[in-house]
């Protein structure tokens, strides 16, 4: 299997019997990136939305309390950040990016594991949904965001289907390169709310 760009047998270009040619993939990939570039920007403007609420809302209350910050989350990050790179080493090894794209969904799914473990420590701590604005938000955020990597698991499980089929669609590059976006973003968008609530706890 080529990387990302390449055509031919092997690559994520065009394949055996599937016609189109470079110029072709080159075209599916801006159509893609185009339309994900076009979803990330509503995906920004409901971020931007929450960030307004959150920023107001602490600052007119007198009911805002501190809670505690799970130490899961900063392992959390580093896996999200992990798997950005086994997204980009899918995009360039030959032989093995079913692999790597398998490792970074795996990595995604460990990363919501630990989100809802940081949740379960902050049950522990008596720290609920509704307990004060701080721990609403901190809900909101973590769940709106792993609702977006959820969605992002699923591209990458068919992202994967098209690469091991690769003999069905010649534009499957487009696919890999409109998921590697997402996911980048994605964890971009992470390290934001990461920051936010870290400040604002």
């Amino acid at each position: 299997m080529g990387p990302i760009g390449t055509s031919g047998n092997g690559g994520y270009g065009s394949g055996n019997g599937s016609g189109g040619g470079p110029d072709d993939g080159a075209l599916a990939v801006r159509r893609y990136k185009t339309g994900m570039w076009l979803g990330l920007g509503a995906i920004v403007m409901v971020f931007s939305a929450f960030t307004s609420a959150y920023v107001v809302r602490k600052g007119m209350s007198n009911d805002w309390r501190s809670i505690p910050f799970p130490p899961v989350l900063w392992l959390n990050t580093a896996v999200l950040l992990a798997s950005s790179l086994t997204f980009e080493r899918a995009k360039r090894e030959r032989e093995s990016a079913l692999s790597w794209l398998n490792a970074t969904a795996a990595l995604g799914t460990i990363f919501l594991a630990g989100q809802y473990i940081a949740w379960l420590a902050l049950r522990a701590s008596g720290v609920f949904l509704a307990s004060n604005p701080s721990s609403s938000f901190f809900y909101l955020l973590t769940a709106a965001h792993g609702l977006h990597i959820l969605g992002g698991i699923l591209a990458l499980f068919y992202a994967v289907f098209r690469t091991w089929r690769r003999h069905v669609w010649p534009r499957r590059r487009a696919v890999v390169e409109a998921t590697a976006l997402y996911w980048h973003f994605m964890g971009g968008l992470w390290l934001y709310i990461f920051v936010l609530l870290w400040i604002g706890r």
